[in-house]
């Protein structure tokens, strides 16, 4: 029976994995329940190995083929945790967390590479053997470095990697992929600004951290306009402005400022954040403030490889009839530490027409779930083919 097939007889048992996943979100490293129910599963359908506690609260399942004379070892990564939002899907397995949702598809990516680590550990039907990788901590935790600083790779012995993620605004089940650098950079901010306050009558009488911190905001947006090539892609966002102050008739002594950098080359990146320090410190001493920069470098460029990306792109061309060239994204991904340990590629599947992810009506479209679970199978099969 072909893959695709043996998917579509599968949709109903796999869509009842995402959906009780979805009812269940967890955040960061806290994937306890998913983390166990994961293992569960992959002992059931008879892993060689499960091993729990990689990269805190990630799992890898074992799955060995017919044959071993390839010698070779395949990872397949999908990411479990969810985001601190509030559901606004009304939908009758949405989160029983409140402030807590699976709003970027992490649900459907679990349930797929559970579906496809189902149908390995069936058919076996290649030379070789496969990690499936089940990691915490993708929103802004860094599990994928975690779990490689565990000694992933080498204690599987894992040559290459591959992972997905669903996409809004493709059709249902079609793939995009891109070689070389693919998601940006992602650093993130804390800038302290701290003046004098007092009454709002008598600004003379004050160091105004809110006019301070408006400066800065505004300032900050010259790195992208006025110092870095106009061809190089660079985001520098203030995405939180909070002041001491909530009355209306005092002036502000401190504001703290949050915010994000992205980036796609690394001499730009640091630019960024050296144009930063110097901002900070020249509207400090113009406006007599103290201001303090906290600039942290959190995901690396997410490269893929020349080799496996074409490879890729090829196996979702077989599974969809296509396989489009993918934009650049400005977004993070911390499969990007997996990429620097191993050569490897990261695909997009199409979601079709629903509501952006990180978004309170976002949900993954099971419809998908074929084409992703597909994919990886095929993967395996055209990568560790049996004699």
């Amino acid at each position: 029976m072909p893959v695709k097939n043996r998917f579509a007889e599968l949709l109903p048992e796999i869509t009842e994995w995402r959906r009780d996943i979805h009812e269940h979100p967890e955040i960061l490293f806290d994937t306890h329940r998913t983390s166990a129910l994961v293992a569960e599963k992959l002992k059931a359908f008879g892993c060689d190995e499960v091993v729990t506690g990689i990269g805190r609260t990630g799992v890898v399942g074992i799955i060995k083929g017919k044959a071993n004379g390839s010698g070779r070892v395949i990872g397949l990564r999908a990411d479990m945790d969810a985001l601190p939002i509030r559901e606004e899907t009304g939908l009758d397995y949405a989160s029983k967390t409140d402030g807590a949702m699976h709003a970027c598809g992490h649900d459907g990516h679990t349930a797929m590479l559970l579906g496809a680590a189902k149908y390995l550990a069936e058919t076996r039907n290649f030379d070789g053997t496969v990690a499936v990788i089940f990691q915490p901590a993708e929103e802004g935790g860094g599990g994928g470095r975690e779990m490689v600083d565990d000694g992933m790779m080498e204690q599987f012995g894992i040559n290459e990697v591959y992972g997905m993620h669903n996409w809004p605004g493709r059709p249902v089940g079609s793939f995009a992929i891109r070689p070389g650098a693919f998601f940006a950079a992602a650093d993130r901010f804390d800038i302290k600004v701290q003046g004098k306050g007092g009454h709002a009558a008598k600004p003379q009488e004050t160091v105004d951290a809110t006019i301070v911190a408006a400066q800065l905001v505004l300032a900050l947006q010259t790195i992208a306009s006025r110092n870095a090539d106009p061809i190089k892609q660079v985001v520098c966002s203030v995405t939180s402005f909070e002041t001491s102050s909530h009355a209306f008739n005092v002036i502000a002594d401190a504001v703290h400022l949050r915010g994000t950098v992205r980036t796609m080359d690394p001499a730009i990146q640091d630019l960024t954040e050296a144009r930063m320090y110097e901002i900070c410190a020249g509207i400090g001493a113009t406006f007599n403030a103290e201001i303090t920069l906290d600039y942290r470098r959190d995901y690396p460029v997410m490269v893929n490889s020349k080799e496996q990306t074409s490879f890729a792109a090829e196996v979702a061309a077989e599974v969809s009839g296509a396989c489009d060239e993918a934009p650049l994204t400005m977004g993070g991904e911390d499969f990007a530490f997996m990429l620097n340990a191993r050569p490897g590629a990261y695909i997009l599947v199409g979601n079709g027409d629903t509501a952006a992810v990180h978004h309170p009506k976002y949900n993954f479209n099971d419809d998908a779930i074929p084409a992703g679970c597909s994919w990886w199978a095929e993967i395996v099969e055209r990568r560790l083919p049996a004699a």
